[in-house]
């Protein structure tokens, strides 16, 4: 069998792709792109093109590519159905790419592909019963239950990101209402704090920001550490929200461990510890004193790791 596979992670500000060696689970190389400014099938279709073919120029031993994206697959024909933080819908990834590499090409969502990297050689490796929550631009989660991706009847289980938490409550990107991706999310603090900024709050977070770029979970962690009282204030909102949702997740499936991660957890550590406290305090006696909880072990790798071994 050949030794590598590509592995792309496909999400609202960026692009990873990433050579795997199939063997060990090791990146040999990776190359990153932002999504944020340049959204839409095009440009998202060029920029992975461009990435590929820079790593597999010196490798001809490339087994498979696997793509994992935000938002709803059709894991089957290869399309991303509905992506709305990267302005996609209805984009068939499997046969643009395997029209330009023929190779095979699979396709499934980037908290499932995470998962799958985390079960394989990460926080899950030794347990086959549990959640996988990443906080980013959205929230998405996958389920993992007797060591199986539980998809769901349309293959869409474990949107917890759209787990309604107001039922009037602010939009969604999804074009719902209410949903926990709305309020606890980067993108969520993001909004908030520059609301507040608008309105001539104060904030240290102003000494980071360059004019035209975004927030980023780096500045919302110099800003904590800095005891800032604005970030701190939509910070420990979301992590009210995020625990709650959790806490929820918790008392439905029960399982054994729930692991976190994505850029706002890897980088605020405030946040992962006030989530997971909380989450415990709002979740029913029994399941609080039994379930575990862990940070992704493979940070940002964990999404292109986990595409390299995708296959259905």
């Amino acid at each position: 069998m050949k030794k590598y596979s590509i592995g792309i992670d496909l999400g609202g500000t960026k692009i990873l792709i990433a050579l795997i060696e199939r063997e060990s689970g090791r990146v040999i190389d990776c190359i990153k792109k932002k999504t944020k400014k340049d959204k839409g099938p095009k440009n998202i279709t060029k920029k992975m093109i461009e990435g590929i073919e820079e790593l597999q120029a010196n490798f001809d031993e490339v087994y498979s590519i696997g793509v994992g994206s935000a938002g709803q697959i059709d894991r089957e024909k290869g399309i991303i159905l509905a992506a709305p933080n990267l302005d996609c819908y209805d984009l068939n990834i499997k046969e643009i790419l395997n029209s330009h590499f023929n190779i095979p090409v699979f396709v499934g969502n980037d908290v499932e592909v995470a998962a799958l990297g985390e079960q394989k050689f990460g926080a899950g490796k030794d347990c086959n019963d549990f959640i996988c929550i990443f906080v980013g631009t959205g929230v998405g989660s996958s389920i993992i239950k007797n060591g199986k991706i539980i998809r769901g009847a349309t293959g869409t289980a474990g949107e917890i990101g759209h787990m309604i938490v107001d039922l009037n409550g602010r939009q969604c990107a999804c074009g719902g209402h209410g949903c926990l991706e709305a309020y606890a999310s980067r993108s969520a603090i993001e909004r908030r704090i520059e609301g507040a900024l608008k309105k001539g709050r104060k904030s240290c977070i102003l000494e980071y920001l360059e004019s035209g770029k975004s927030i980023t979970s780096s500045m919302i962690q110099k800003s904590i550490e800095r005891e800032d009282e604005l970030v701190l204030q939509y910070v420990t909102e979301a992590s009210e929200y995020l625990s709650g949702g959790i806490a929820s997740v918790i008392n439905f499936i029960n399982p054994e461990l729930v692991i976190l991660g994505g850029g706002l957890i890897e980088a605020v550590d405030y946040f992962y510890d006030k989530t997971i406290k909380k989450a415990r305090a709002k979740s029913l006696p029994i399941p609080a004193e039994k379930i575990k909880f862990k940070k992704a072990m493979l940070g940002d790798y964990s999404g292109v790791i986990g595409a390299a071994f995708l296959e259905h």
